[in-house]
């Protein structure tokens, strides 16, 4: 159905309909997507569905794309770039999705100029000016880690210049004001990794500011409540960043009182 949507828009036919019963058993699967308003989650169904008129999907190593897989990037995909819109992502069409994880063959110079070539087992990549490589595991991951919102993060990051944690901003925000919310906070994660304490982000955070500015992006909308307690600055900023705030959406859930609590 969905590997038709590009014919059907050239040719100006109405947009493919897609069964209320297959968006629901996909975001089921995305429980995080509950904490927008209904009005925001009816906007993002057509919004991936903007996004997959737009972009190229590729499987890789045989993996065949249905439209569970389609959909269900699209939608995280396009969770990010709600209210910024898509044109956030243009310069580049592919997205490759590989059936797990996979390996990229990768060359470093060394001091002395020695070339070390080795193979670097991942879950994603995002290249600059090209295509953007996800691992699919059925549409399940460990809560707090979301290959798709990390890559499209890195997207947004690089679209104007290399992934630094610095992306282009809005108007209505401050570079200074995003550098002074996530630079004491990166560093202070790089504190507590090397202290091997606790973290409330995942450790590869650490690994530099873009990496943090795209791990803290998938908290804010799979955990947004522990981002908030965490790194409230970094919060605010990904909150006016993004234009949401999952994390009173969170709230909301968890206050709603339970429908079988009391009952015999």
């Amino acid at each position: 159905m969905l590997k038709r949507i590009k014919k059907w828009l050239g040719l100006e036919m109405p947009r493919p309909v897609v069964p209320n019963e297959l968006w629901d058993r996909i975001e089921s699967g995305l429980p995080f997507l509950a904490f927008l308003t209904v009005s925001d989650r009816l906007r993002l169904r057509e919004l991936a569905l903007d996004f997959l008129a737009d972009k190229e999907f590729h499987g890789a190593q045989g993996l065949e794309l249905t439209d569970e897989i389609l959909l269900g990037i699209a939608l995280q995909a396009s969770l990010p770039v709600l209210n910024i819109g898509l044109e956030a992502y243009h310069g580049w069409v592919g997205i490759i999705v590989y059936p797990g994880d996979f390996v990229i063959p990768r060359h470093e110079v060394d001091e002395a100029g020695v070339v070390h070539s080795y193979d670097d087992e991942v879950l994603g990549e995002a290249w600059a000016g090209g295509p953007v490589l996800v691992s699919w595991f059925g549409g399940h991951h460990p809560i707090g880690v979301n290959v798709v919102i990390h890559e499209f993060a890195h997207k947004l990051d690089m679209a104007n210049g290399e992934a630094d944690g610095f992306p282009a901003l809005p108007a209505r925000m401050s570079r200074r004001d995003w550098a002074a919310a996530f630079t004491p906070a990166y560093e202070k994660l790089c504190a507590q990794v090397d202290a091997d304490e606790m973290t409330a982000l995942d450790p590869y955070a650490s690994e530099n500011p873009g990496e943090f500015f795209a791990v803290a992006s998938e908290a804010f909308f799979e955990t947004p409540g522990q981002l908030r307690d965490a790194f409230p600055a970094v919060y605010d900023q990904l909150k006016s960043y993004y234009g949401l705030d999952p994390a009173a959406g969170e709230a909301g859930l968890r206050a709603e009182p339970d429908p079988h609590r009391g009952a015999t």
